[in-house]
């Protein structure tokens, strides 16, 4: 009988053993890869920056504005290629619970600094005509069935009132970590609201973003930028879009840490369980073993023979872990899609998840492997009864 027969054989010995040694393992590698992909989830932002890319906003806090006359400024300072700006608007489509980000932007220059926005230019110049128009990412136009023409209507929260924008754009991403989401309708709209009931805050922006040329290093021109406005009533704190996605992420960072913990714990659970299956079968199996050597297995091939066993195991549940991992995450990102706007499982963390099932099954079963390799037949056999 071949080795190979003998680790399936083993294997089923004790079926229900077995299966749940099997599904627990697929537990713990469909609960690590989506953990991991709720961490991947939440430093998307981050991922989709770009280090040419930089944001000015007001140095005491983003809630303050800047005003619009700094943009000439930022332009002409050393390196700077392409300046936008934009205000964060807060609006609530139907209710709270369908969140998504609302941007008011300057629309002939956000999607020149955003290069990875891609609007087709009949739709960008239908958009850039009409004051109340809007572009949307095609994810988030999918997740409520809207179609160019439609009207949405928006609740404003920091802008109170009913704001109705006609989808006049889609646009795609050439980046898996990009936001799909979003939604941008004209600065201008905004700032003709603002004028007509706090005409003293009129004329102001949320935070700049701009580009500069990749000969020039970001924190020498975040220091030039910030130092045009030192000492004004708006001081400003520069940045690359990098470093200002972490200041967000940062906030969560407890929550971050809590779900790395418990995504190293469940490797430790891989091996407990693994190892609890391993120990117990080799218990059972030292008088067998005995007979085996004396059939002439060499200590070596009965080793490999325990190894094979959990490795099988590992691999059987690894695999039942990984068919439901995909049809899981995609359900689970689509029940959170409003936080989570990009909630992509990569291959890369499914590949960790197997390897680690995989390590812990070699883990497990060297202790049992090499403690049964090492009785000698006598010992082996006075185990009979």
């Amino acid at each position: 009988m071949t080795s190979l027969r003998l680790i399936v054989r083993n294997a089923g010995r004790h079926k229900l053993r077995t299966a749940l040694t099997m599904l627990g393992l697929a537990i713990a590698v469909l609960a690590f890869a989506i953990l991991r992909t709720v961490v991947g989830a939440w430093y998307a932002g981050v991922e989709a920056s770009q280090q040419n890319r930089l944001v000015t906003r007001n140095a005491v806090s983003l809630a303050f504005s800047l005003p619009l006359a700094y943009r000439d400024r930022i332009a002409q300072a050393p390196g700077v290629t392409g300046v936008s700006y934009g205000n964060w608007f807060g609006g609530v489509y139907l209710d709270e619970k369908h969140f998504f980000a609302q941007f008011a932007v300057d629309a002939p220059t956000w999607f020149r600094i955003f290069s990875e926005y891609h609007v087709p230019p009949d739709q960008m110049e239908a958009f850039s005509r009409e004051r109340n128009a809007a572009v949307v990412g095609e994810k988030l136009a999918a997740r409520y069935g809207w179609r160019l023409g439609d009207t949405v209507r928006l609740r404003g929260t920091f802008y109170p009132g009913d704001w109705d924008f006609v989808i006049r754009g889609l646009y795609t991403t050439t980046l898996k970590s990009a936001d799909n989401t979003q939604f941008f309708f004209h600065w201008e709209a905004l700032d003709q609201f603002v004028r007509r009931t706090l005409p003293d805050t009129a004329g102001q922006v949320g935070f700049y973003t701009f580009t500069i040329d990749r000969s020039r290093e970001p924190a020498d021109v975040s220091r030039a930028v910030d130092a045009l406005f030192a000492n004004s009533l708006a001081e400003t704190l520069t940045e690359t879009e990098r470093e200002f996605q972490m200041g967000f992420v940062s906030m969560t960072e407890a929550i971050l840490m809590a779900i790395q913990v418990i995504s190293i714990l469940i490797v430790g659970l891989i091996l407990i369980v693994l190892a609890n299956t391993m120990a117990m079968a080799a218990r059972e199996r030292v008088t067998e073993y005995a007979v085996l050597k004396t059939l002439g297995f060499s200590p070596g091939r009965i080793a490999r023979l325990i190894m094979g066993e959990s490795l099988l195991i590992a691999a059987a549940g690894g695999a039942v872990g990984v068919i439901a991992v995909f049809p899981i995450v995609r359900a689970f990102g689509a029940a959170v899609g409003s936080f989570f706007p990009v909630f992509e499982l990569s291959l890369l963390t499914v590949a960790v998840a197997v390897g680690l099932a995989l390590s812990s099954a070699i883990a497990a079963a060297a202790v049992p492997a090499w403690t049964v390799a090492r009785t000698t037949i006598a010992d082996g056999l006075r185990r009979v009864g």
